[in-house]
């Protein structure tokens, strides 16, 4: 796969949004119901899509896109869920066969979701699962396949949620994003930056899982250990090569938090604003609570609310993981 090095045009940013009407909402943009915050932060609530999940923008415009011959034969992806859930809604909407290739942790909660929209799941250990990601075959899958982060199509339809961003708040100061590949914030970032410059765009990380901060570190991606945890939408063992020199150069940095901090800060969305989000939509939340992000106008998407009644109901009576 060759590299990302350009932002994704802002004219296909804005077809994509057309492509995407009448299956991906415009979710709200609300204020976080804190008084000691150390921002202003408002939270992008993409938990609100049909599928519960931003990925429906991705996956509706990476589909509408698609070659019409490239489509007989049906749409894969390799997913832990979400990107799955967009693809089959996607796929169901057209009348297509999909299946889903799915690490072996993906939560029950995302797998039922994937049946209910009619997709097929094949699930394999994580590590043979990422390699999925690097190489884009799978033993036995055909189709057409929609790659879950470095797909242009699906990076557009990431970019979608910036242009509503900056259209509901033109003085946002900065903008903290949930880093799993790097095509939400890449596609987000490639608009922002085209209508917006000076915000600053920051990646969001749990220290269980966290990459994009140690290539930035080592200036190129890097190894690192990854440890299984109810964040389960993000994080790698590394970033993915053709994304590195695209997610380097769109974004500020990495905000790094524990997995503590990730789970606090999901209470106080359910508590404060009755806002359900899984782990790693709420890592953004954690990371400008920390006040790292900045004092003035901070946007956290919350990139989805998909997340296991038996993992949230501990987490809400005061458990860390």
């Amino acid at each position: 796969m060759r590299p990302f090095t350009d932002p994704v045009p802002l004219e296909a940013i804005r077809a994509a949004r057309m492509h995407i009407a009448g299956a991906a909402i415009r979710t709200p943009l609300v204020r976080l119901h804190v008084d000691d915050s150390p921002a202003e932060i408002f939270l992008k609530l993409e938990n609100l899509q049909p599928i519960g999940s931003f990925k429906i923008r991705g996956a509706c415009n990476a589909i509408a896109n698609a070659p019409h011959a490239a489509l007989a034969r049906g749409v894969w992806t390799a997913s832990a869920g979400n990107m799955a859930q967009g693809v089959a809604w996607a796929a169901r909407r057209q009348g297509l066969q999909c299946t889903v290739v799915a690490p072996d942790h993906a939560p029950r909660t995302k797998l039922d979701a994937i049946a209910r929209l009619g997709g097929r799941v094949v699930q394999t250990p994580f590590a043979e699962w990422f390699e999925v990601l690097r190489t884009r075959a799978f033993p036995g899958m055909e189709g057409f396949f929609v790659h879950p982060v470095s797909d242009a199509a699906v990076m557009e339809g990431n970019g979608t949620i910036g242009l509503e961003i900056l259209e509901d708040l033109p003085d946002v100061d900065a903008i903290v994003i949930p880093y799993g590949g790097g095509g939400l914030s890449c596609g987000i970032a490639s608009a922002v930056r085209a209508l917006k410059p000076e915000t600053k765009i920051f990646a969001a990380e749990v220290e269980t899982a966290a990459p994009f901060a140690a290539a930035l570190a080592a200036g190129s991606p890097q190894t690192v250990a990854y440890t299984k945890s109810f964040v389960d939408g993000i994080g790698a063992m590394s970033v993915l090569a053709e994304m590195w020199p695209l997610a380097s150069r769109l974004l500020d940095g990495s905000l790094v938090v524990a997995i503590d901090q990730v789970a606090a800060a999901l209470r106080l969305l359910v508590e404060r604003n009755r806002v359900v989000a899984e782990g790693a939509g709420a890592t953004p939340v954690a990371a400008a609570l920390t006040g790292r992000a900045g004092t003035g106008k901070v946007v956290c998407v919350v990139s989805g609310g998909n997340i296991d009644a038996a993992t949230l109901a501990p987490i809400l009576m005061g458990a860390d993981a």
